[in-house]
């Protein structure tokens, strides 16, 4: 069964072009572009594994992960991802609830090592 990924970006080239790449690795993606839409999708799309970008409108994807993990316990791996590479981003991100992190512009392969990891599909 297809492994599905909620990936929230506000960015439309970056969620563009992240699910197509996704979706040629094998992944079902559906996609959100705010943190609201984001929160409510993983009630709706009951996703595998989220990828949140940190910085969107409405509700920033820190608070959106606080909110996903306040409903799931946890459950549910979520890979904060930015264009912001500092070691207190990174901290930042796992503090809020992110499992991982990763910068952006995606390296494609780094990225499919941790989603892979997040579900045990190593």
């Amino acid at each position: 069964m297809l492994k599905k990924i909620l990936l929230v970006e506000d960015n439309e080239m970056n969620r563009d072009m992240l699910s197509r790449r996704l979706q040629r690795n094998g992944f079902d993606v559906c996609v959100a572009e705010d943190g609201e839409q984001g929160i409510a999708m993983v009630s709706s799309e009951q996703p595998d594994i989220v990828l949140m970008d940190m910085s969107l409108p409405i509700v920033d994807g820190w608070e959106a992960t606080r909110r996903i993990r306040e409903s799931d316990s946890g459950e549910l791996p979520v890979i904060g991802l930015s264009a912001h590479a500092g070691a207190s981003d990174r901290e930042r991100a796992l503090q809020a609830g992110c499992d991982d992190y990763d910068t952006k512009p995606v390296d494609l392969e780094r990225l499919m090592g941790k989603i892979n990891q997040q579900l045990g599909l190593e």
